[in-house]
């Protein structure tokens, strides 16, 4: 995990990772309060808890890469917490990463009361897929959201409330962030190019972010 230890500064600074309506929805529909308890799995820069714990929530970080500076230090396929260990598990832009997703999502609905919260790149194109593998080879594939509701189902959640958000993205920056450059960052501006806008300064996807509940709870 040491490529995202390196990342670490550049997603804790990323204004597409630490603001934006997209977060702000994800924290609402965690249903945040005092003494929730809320497991943020692979929390990356940290965003989704630091805004959780502001509104008094009770929050455990999780994450594979020692530079995230998680609390705890493990992969969202094997979480180390008993069933039932929290109100609330969410995790955010990141599950696209995840080398076993079906495993990933039996673990966060394992360890819930409640809740499980996702946001992530929506799949939009073949072409997009290989764009983001060639800017950053740890991205394992996005999904659809027909792929996504089989997920969350096969994982014992029934999905309550589904909402997307357009995102823009500076292009340089999303380039920089994963150390892409030279031919492979030409590479992918071309293979962006239908999402590119129109002075190609920046390029948009649409984030999908999905509120899940526990059959039984």
């Amino acid at each position: 995990m040491t490529t995202w230890s390196d990342r670490a500064e550049a997603y804790r600074e990323s204004p597409t990772h630490r603001e934006g309506p997209d977060l702000d929805l994800v924290v609402e529909w965690c249903d945040p309060g005092e003494g929730v308890k809320a497991l943020d799995v692979a929390t990356g820069g940290g965003h989704v808890a630091r805004r959780l714990r502001e509104e008094g929530c009770v929050v455990v970080t999780l994450d594979p890469s020692p530079g995230m500076q998680a609390d705890v230090l493990a992969g969202a396929e094997s979480i180390p917490f008993e069933d039932g260990s929290f109100d609330v598990v969410v995790s955010r832009i990141a599950p696209h990463h995840f080398e076993g997703l079906e495993a990933a999502l039996a673990e966060m609905a394992r360890v819930s009361k409640r809740l499980v919260v996702i946001e992530d790149t929506l799949y939009s194109s073949d072409r997009h897929e290989r764009a983001e593998k060639l800017r950053d080879p740890t991205h394992v594939r996005n999904y659809t959201e027909d792929e996504w509701r089989a997920s969350l189902a096969g994982a014992g959640l029934e999905v309550e409330r589904v909402e997307r958000f357009e995102k823009t993205h500076p292009l340089e920056a999303w380039l920089a962030r994963t150390g892409c450059e030279g031919a492979d960052a030409e590479h992918v501006r071309e293979l962006l190019a239908d999402r590119m806008t129109d002075d190609g300064s920046a390029w948009t996807d649409t984030k999908i972010i999905l509120r899940a509940r526990r059959g039984d709870a």
